[in-house]
């Protein structure tokens, strides 16, 4: 991942975090909806994510949360880019 965006791929996985705690899922529910592996979906909301995701991956996990993939997205202005 660069490090250009490094803030706003944290930003991303912590809103996926709490969107997740949000509508009650485990890390396994929600990894298992969106088809992704639920490693992968940890190293995402990992406070020090080093994992880069596309946009494919961001839209299947807003629909397995059934929320719009703005709010994902939400705060990624407000963060410093490095």
């Amino acid at each position: 991942m660069s490090e250009k965006y490094a803030t706003i791929y944290k930003t991303i996985g912590q809103n996926i975090r709490r969107y997740r705690k949000e509508k009650g899922f485990t890390q396994e529910t929600l990894a298992e909806k969106a088809s992704i592996s639920m490693s992968y979906l940890t190293k995402i909301e990992a406070p020090n994510c080093d994992k880069s995701f596309s946009l494919e991956v961001l839209l299947d996990i807003s629909s397995a949360l059934d929320i719009d993939v703005r709010n994902l997205l939400e705060n990624i202005y407000s963060q410093p880019t490095i």
